[in-house]
């Protein structure tokens, strides 16, 4: 059933696509094979200045970015670490719990026997 529901909803998703294409293709054929240089780089020209000019980016300390990640990632390291000793204390105790309900066992046993 689950097959069949995903089967018809691929197909009319493949419809919408190539009725999205087949309006668009004529438009498509008429675009030009290569963007002209001398645009592109204008474009590219114009981003760049409007990155510069950013005050976040003009002020922008790769120093005190990488002093910050390292300190989450130390932060991060340092509650893993906590995490696991304490589950690890968990499991020590409750195998100690467990050593201490055998033992008492052992003698009664051997008193019944």
């Amino acid at each position: 059933m689950a097959t069949l529901i995903a089967s018809i909803v691929f197909l009319f998703s493949l419809g919408g696509a190539g009725a999205i294409a087949y309006r668009k293709l004529p438009l498509l054929i008429g675009l030009p094979d290569v963007a002209e240089e001398g645009k592109k780089d204008e474009i590219i020209l114009a981003v760049k200045n409007r990155v510069q000019n950013m005050s976040f980016i003009k002020n922008f300390s790769y120093e005190i970015f990488l002093q910050k990640i390292l300190s989450k990632f130390r932060v991060l390291t340092l509650k893993t670490e906590n995490k696991t000793s304490n589950w690890l204390q968990e499991l020590r105790e409750k195998r100690k719990k467990k050593k201490i309900i055998e033992d008492d066992n052992y003698w009664d046993e051997i008193k019944k026997k």
